[in-house]
């Protein structure tokens, strides 16, 4: 799952919106947002049918053209104010919702229209850097504090009897779905003191950083990047150590409803739209519409797309494989051909998909059959990318 993330009122309702096609509350005013929403967005995969010279029966997503749109949860959290760790704002509850979330996608408002606690100010006049470093922050004083919860009594329990340090941080981190190879490579990264009994409040801090960025990760979306500074959005793409996309959330969400309305062409991630009848537009819509090609002509789209794509492929890794009950027709039991796309993380094995198909499956799982090749593979094949298995189990 994605969290999307950041203060109040810069745009990530509007950006989870567009994603997902969700009804979301959306104005211009902090804490819009009070319980998370959740909701389905998509990635692009090319479509196997392609390969095998079929036409597919998409089931749990679309195909457009060839491009298989994989669904993958988002979701929309509270916005974070300074000092959120300590309560303030609806700290508390944001932080709690964010154990869910795989990886970040931040929303700032790299326009520079919203002080830290998201109220207007004059365009500019905010430094967006500010939020970046503030959210990180915050997000890394959570686990920091999560971690440090009776943690002289752990530290030396565990020191007495030899205790993995990787394991006594794992334990307490669980929640977060934070893995302990996870936990040792930031213990290495972290160049924390030999003893768990030497470590210290600062020491802490750093290797909950470090948990934050290998269990966490995340990307920064400069959002209302059609009306900010262009100087300030080729600095903020520049920033070391963070990866960045220029987005235009509005003009996405704008751009998804004239789909549903039948007045453009359009595919999440175009860098472009096509009007399908200049007669059905009146001025006003026009006028939107040429004012949005002119933005997506400049960021090569609006970004939205671009950013949940480089999150699932690049930070989480994820590849799509297609499970089908018939290798030889790629079908299901009711006769769909390719109806199911999932998303899974690379290394994942046949078993893996098994158990993401059906818990009784995974349970009773025999054999796999690769579509593309027809080997028969064991429970410890490593998938690939677009990879088409039918899964033989036990009845």
């Amino acid at each position: 799952m994605i969290g999307i993330v950041g203060k109040p009122n810069v745009g990530k309702s509007t950006f989870f919106s567009a994603a997902t096609m969700a009804t979301a509350e959306i104005a211009n005013y902090p804490f819009t947002t009070i319980k998370p929403n959740k909701g389905v967005g998509y990635v692009r995969s090319r479509c196997p049918h392609l390969d095998f010279n079929v036409q597919c029966q998409p089931r749990n997503s679309a195909c457009e053209n060839g491009v298989r749109l994989v669904p993958i949860e988002l979701l929309d959290v509270a916005g974070l104010v300074p000092d959120a760790c300590q309560g303030k704002g609806l700290g508390n509850q944001f932080l709690d919702d964010l154990r869910q979330a795989d990886a970040f996608v931040h929303v700032i408002d790299a326009s520079g229209a919203t002080d830290c606690e998201g109220n207007a100010v004059i365009p500019g006049s905010h430094d967006p850097v500010e939020d970046l470093v503030f959210l990180e922050r915050e997000i890394v004083q959570w686990i920091k504090g999560i971690m440090e919860k009776g943690f002289d009594k752990l530290a030396r329990s565990a020191h007495l009897e030899g205790t993995k340090v990787e394991q006594v941080i794992h334990e307490r981190l669980t929640g977060l779905g934070v893995t302990e190879v996870q936990v040792a490579t930031a213990v290495r990264a972290s160049a924390m003191p030999a003893k768990i009994i030497d470590w210290k409040e600062e020491d802490l801090f750093r290797l909950a950083q470090h948990i934050r960025q290998q269990s966490k990760p995340m990307i920064i979306a400069l959002n209302k990047a059609d009306v900010a500074n262009p100087a300030l959005i080729e600095r903020l793409s520049k920033l070391e150590g963070y990866v960045t996309v220029p987005t235009c959330a509005e003009t996405e969400l704008a751009l998804r409803r004239a789909v549903k309305a039948g007045l453009v062409s359009y595919v999440p991630g175009d860098q472009g739209f096509k009007v399908n009848d200049t007669s059905k537009l009146n001025p006003n819509q026009k006028k939107a519409l040429d004012y949005m090609a002119q933005v997506m002509q400049r960021y090569g789209g609006t970004g939205v797309q671009k950013c949940l794509e480089k999150v699932a492929y690049e930070m989480l890794e994820l590849i799509v494989v297609y499970p089908v009950e018939d290798e030889g027709r790629l079908t299901d039991h009711d006769g769909n051909v390719l109806p199911d796309a999932f998303l899974l993380k690379k290394g994942s094995t046949a078993k893996d998909l098994a158990y993401k198909v059906h818990t009784d499956l995974g349970d009773h799982f025999i054999r796999a059959i690769n579509a593309r090749t027809h080997r028969v593979v064991g429970h410890d094949h490593l998938l690939e990318n677009e990879d088409v298995m039918t899964i033989v189990a036990k009845r």
